[in-house]
Formats: C-alpha cells, structure tokens, sequence
C-alpha cells in the first residue's frame, strides 16, 4: 500500500463555531495513513487550511472560500516559517456538495509518494476506538450501482399471461429509478392481433448475431426501446412470430418451445456485449436476473461458455423462482441442441421415478433446465418468504426439494410489489367512484354500481364475495365448485372472473342459471372488469393449493376487500390472520387464512368473515383500513432486491 510521505506536523486551533467531531481526523487504513497517524499524530492535531488545488473546492465543512473560521493560529514566529512548509487537507466533494473524500497536498502541490505496508493487525484496535469516538454519528456511504440485465419470457405491458409479466414489467423501472442501469430482454412476440402495437416504439439496432444450437446457427435479431429509464431490449426470430399466446394455441404448448427460449437464453448472453444501448454497451461486470426456466440456461451459458475464456468473470447470476412447478423439462436427447459442451450434461440431467415413467423401457432420462439453472446460479430467490421454505419441502419441491436444501444458504425470498398508479382506489379510470382509507363511502357506491352491472339484486347488507383468476386445479377451483351448493344457502353474493379449465368454463355457466340471484360468472378475462370486481366486493376468496406470491390478495387489501386465503405460500406472508382480542381489544389482522386445504376449514373462515361483515361493522371498517395502509410498492420490494444483489457479488462466482 502506498502513502504519502509527511515532513512536519502542525496544530491548529478550532474555532467555536466548530464541533471537535467535524473537524476530527480518521486514519484510513485503504489511503495508507494508519501507520503514519500511529507514528507521528500522538497529540491529536492536524493543520486545516484551505486548498487552492483542490478540483472540486476548497471548503470545509460546508464553509465557503471566505470564511475564516478555519484559519490557522500562528503561535510564535519560529512556527510561522514550519506552518508554511506544512501539509493542507484537500476535500473533494461530488456534484451535490457533499464531502466525499479527504486528501492530503504539500503547499507545492507536489506529493512524495513512499511505499509503505500498513499493519492492519496493530492498528485494528486503534481504528476500533476511534469508531467508538464517533459516538452515533452517520457515516457518509458511496452508493453501488450495478448494470442489471432481466432475462424473461414476458414483461408488461410488451407481453403477459400472469404474474411473471407484471413483475418483469415493473420492477425494472424501480430499480432504474435507483441509479441502476437496467436492460429487460425478452422476445418480440408477434401474434397478428392489436396486441403487435405493444411492439410499435421499438426500433431494430440493426445487431444481427448467430447463435450456435440445435444443430446449426440460428440468426436472431434485436429491437430496442427505451422507456422509464429501462433498455427493453426485443429478441427476435421467426419462431416468436405466430398465432396464439406466449407459449401456445387452443391445441396446447407450442412443441418447439425448448427451441424458442434457447435462442432467448443465447441472445441475453450476447446483448450487454453486442448492443450500443445510450452509446455504449453494458459490459461483462453485469447481474443477470433470470426469470423462471424459460431464461435458465444463462447462468449455465455463463458458467460453460463463457467463463472458461475469460469473459463474464465478474458477472453474477440470480435465478428468480415465479412457479417452480414449470420446469423445461425435455428428453435427454435434446441436450445436443442447447449449444452446450457435453460435459455439463451432468448439470441438467434428470432422471423421473419410476412410477412416471410412460412404459416399462422407458429409462426416464431427460434435461431438466431449471435445474440446471439452480445448480449453477450465484443466488436464487422465490417471490415470497413462505415460497421459498415450502420448495425445500417434499410437498412443494416438485422433485427438486433435495437440490434446493442443498443450495438453502443462498435461497431467500422478497414478496412482490404491486403498481400502486394502476392500482389505486381514489384514482383508478376503471372504477365509477373513489375512495380512500379516510373516506370509504365510496366503497359502498362501487359495490351497487357492479351488482348493478352484473344483473345482480342491489342489495347493500348482503356480503359479495369474488373470485379473480386462471381456472385451474391450483387455484383451488374445485374447492369453490364443491362448496357452492352449501354457500349459496347462506344469504349471500358471488362473482367469478377467470378462464381456463373448460370443465370449468362450463360449470361457472351452469352455477349462474342455478342461482340466478346470487352468482355471477364471467368466462374470460378483461382488465377493468377485474377493478370493478376488485373494489366492488366485500371478501376475496383465494383456496390456492400453491401459491409463490399471489398478487390478487394485495390488489383486494389496498381497495379495502378482505381476503381469505388458504394459508400458503405468499399468501400466508402477506395476509395477516384477524384477531379480534389483540391491540387492547381494538383487533389486528387484515384477513383471514385457513388450513387446511379442505370445504370444510375453507366455509368456516368464509362463514367468520360473513357473520363479521354483518354483525361488527366497525371491526370490519377497521380490517378494510389495515389493509388499504400495507406497504406492497415495488419501492421497499426494490430495498430488498438490493440487499441480494450486494450478497451475489460480494460472494464469488459459483462456478469458476
């Protein structure tokens, strides 16, 4: 360590205006003073003068160039001549003013630089009780940016089908807004609908690369836009351009989706390299977010392709699980097509039991790309802290539990955040009338006006309970289904949203003929059908079997709708089970949770909600308030992200 080489030491004398703490020395161990400060500063004391050579000015302590509250005491005509020849303290500050380094500078302007090794174990307790002098004094940090690269199938408003899409869509404004510098790749859909528009505001960078797979090399393209401070950055090819959703049509999953996602994989590795975004690329020191098992061959990419040259060394990859239950499985025989050396075969080989094997020679062998991106990521992160203990469990693993155990100390899990601009109960353009958690009247007034939509009987003290989402075995519809018969007896409402399962589709129809004046369902989905249901309601019912996150039961709270959930995952994170006897009787809670997953456990807590609703207005008030008050922005999501982000590099690559 280098440091500068000092000839004579001078005092000074504070002025009164002048805290000792401001004009206190700190040895810094990095600039090489520890050794000199325990040398020579015996007494304490430091010239203070003003420099002239400092580039970002000469002030101290917020003191301007004329002040002269930090001249220097000259005490007797011997020291006069040695004050001369003395050593200055420069400071630098940064464009805001703040003081952010100390140097420092000979009269001359010229500094001696002379090696020296600082003894860090002699000093540490040194610096150790000048930290205690300190007291609780702020100390001033430097803020780290990374540049971020999100790797995904889908981001909103470009392209969405769930959750995946909403937290891809958002969170990278947030992080921009930060200082991070942050890229989304994903493809550039094309499906022959008005949904192409999405993709109006890009342009093609006219960065044409070939990637190396399935057998050749496939030419893929790039489009870019930049919006909110984000690089989106569109990865195209002709396998991206057809009718049909993200990943398939009315005749199910495209087959050549393990093709689709690998150029995207290959495409997001090249794109920090290849693309001038703003003038200039963002370089190999990146931290790639890879979102679920359509993005999971970066980290493997970065472990095998490019680590082994030397490129991507300090990069950093953290694998985000939305859904640990799709995992880009495929036959073994599909390896060779992922531009992959043979030998990290071992790092995506999977092997189904027994009983799932499809006949009697069927050795079950086959590539499992979520695995592989669990194996080799430097962190993984689920979207709730419940998610990421419950897929270390056999229950929640979905075959990968023991994996996950093994990699648990770099597991964690942040809840997402919601868009409180889109969802904002006294300002939403969907909704007829405002609120807030000051004023609920408003409540009320959308609750007649969506019974009157929905054909419903405008009937205030009647509970109306919603249901919002896909129509599938995991969001626990046939508990509803089952459970129908007996609620319907009970004085009460229902509306469902949602599409899928056309076993389903079909049963929603049937149960709106049967009960013509309690239930409504509307197969589909339409976006300000689901505000109006939303803040409309009373109680929202979500019996999820799994649920990683869960965003529904957010959007309900802060439009003031209880939820009932089943206890799982993010939603037992984020709704907090009510207690009427807590906080001196006033109650705490903002919903309330059951468990098990059973009709029985999921019309008790609905029946507890009801007789609230009806018979304890004022705790109800106060649940609804709870609720509307949580903090779910993507502003503290972002605090944690960052926290992960610091861990990743901090820690070195996991695979070298």
């Amino acid at each position: 360590m280098e440091s500068l080489q000092v000839t004579r030491l001078m005092s000074c004398k504070l002025s009164a205006n002048i805290s000792h703490k401001a004009c206190s020395f700190i040895p810094s161990r990095q600039l090489g003073f520890s050794s000199l400060s325990r040398r020579s500063f015996q007494n304490g004391k430091l010239t203070v003068a003003r420099s002239d050579i400092t580039e970002n000015g000469g002030g101290f302590g917020g003191l301007d160039d004329s002040s002269n509250s930090n001249s220097i005491e000259e005490e007797d005509d011997d020291e006069e001549e040695e004050e001369k020849n003395g050593l200055m303290l420069g400071l630098d500050r940064d464009d805001c003013g703040s003081v952010i380094a100390l140097h420092l500078i000979p009269p001359s302007g010229e500094v001696t630089i002379d090696s020296h090794q600082d003894e860090a174990a002699d000093t540490k307790g040194e610096d150790e009780g000048i930290e205690e002098e300190k007291g609780g004094e702020e100390e001033i940090r430097s803020r780290v940016t990374y540049n971020i690269v999100f790797v995904t199938a889908e981001a909103a408003p470009y392209s969405k089908t769930g959750g995946l899409g909403d937290v891809c869509g958002s969170l990278p404004g947030v992080l921009a807004g930060c200082g991070h510098r942050v890229m989304v790749v994903s493809p550039r859909y094309l499906n022959g609908t008005s949904a192409d528009k999405n993709f109006a505001g890009a342009y093609d960078v006219d960065r044409h690369i070939k990637v190396p797979c399935f057998g050749g090399e496939q030419e893929v393209a790039f489009f870019h836009e930049y919006k909110k401070g984000v690089d989106w950055v569109f990865v195209d090819h002709p396998s991206f351009h057809r009718p049909g959703n993200l990943y398939g049509d009315s005749h199910g999953a495209f087959g050549d989706n393990q093709f689709r996602f690998t150029l995207l994989c290959h495409a997001a590795c090249e794109a920090p390299l290849v693309l001038p975004l703003g003038g200039y690329t963002y370089g190999e020191k990146c931290l790639f977010l890879v979102n679920d098992w359509h993005a999971g061959l970066v980290p493997v990419l970065l472990a095998s392709k490019y680590r082994p040259f030397g490129i991507y060394k300090y990069a950093r990859s953290i694998l985000v699980i939305h859904n640990l239950a799709h995992q880009g499985v495929e036959p073994a025989a599909s390896f060779k097509n992922l531009g992959l050396p043979w030998e990290w075969y071992g790092a995506l080989e999977w092997v189904f039991p027994t009983w799932a094997r499809t006949h009697a020679l069927d050795t079950g062998e086959a590539v499992n790309i979520l695995k592989g991106a669990i194996v080799t990521a430097d962190r993984i992160l689920t979207v709730s802290k419940g998610y990421a203990w419950e897929i270390t469990t056999v229950e929640g693993g979905h075959g990968l539990n023991e994996l996950l155990s093994s990699r648990r100390i770099v597991l964690n899990g942040i809840v997402n955040g919601i868009d409180v601009t889109e969802w904002d109960s006294s300002s939403d353009e969907h909704i007829s009338f405002h609120y807030s958690a000051d004023d609920l009247s408003g409540k009320a007034r959308c609750k007649t006006a969506l019974q009157q939509e929905l054909g419903l009987p405008i009937r205030p003290e009647c509970p109306l309970i919603g249901f919002i989402g896909r129509l599938d075995y995991q969001k626990g519809i046939d508990l509803i289904r089952w459970a129908i018969p007996e609620l319907m007896e009970d004085n009460v409402q229902f509306v469902m949203l949602g599409s899928g399962d056309p076993l389903y589709e079909d049963w929603m129809r049937a149960a709106e003929k049967t009960y013509r004046d309690k239930f409504r369902g509307w197969v589909g989905f339409n976006v300000p059908i689901s505000h109006r249901i939303t803040a409309g309601c009373d109680i929202l019912l979500m019996p999820s079997r799994f649920e990683p996150c869960g965003l529904n039961q957010l959007y309900a709270m802060r439009y003031g709708t209880v939820p009932v959930v089943h206890a799982t995952g993010g939603l037992r994170d984020t709704v907090e089970n009510f207690n009427p006897y807590a906080g001196d009787g006033s109650g705490e809670g903002t919903g309330w949770t059951f468990s098990p997953l059973t009709k029985e456990s999921m019309l008790e807590a609905l029946r507890t909600a009801i007789m609230t609703y009806r018979d304890h207005k004022s705790t109800w008030e106060a649940l609804m308030r709870r609720g509307m008050q949580r903090d779910f922005t993507w502003e503290t999501a972002a605090i944690h992200y960052e926290q992960v982000f610091e861990w990743a590099c901090i820690d070195p690559p996991y695979i070298t």
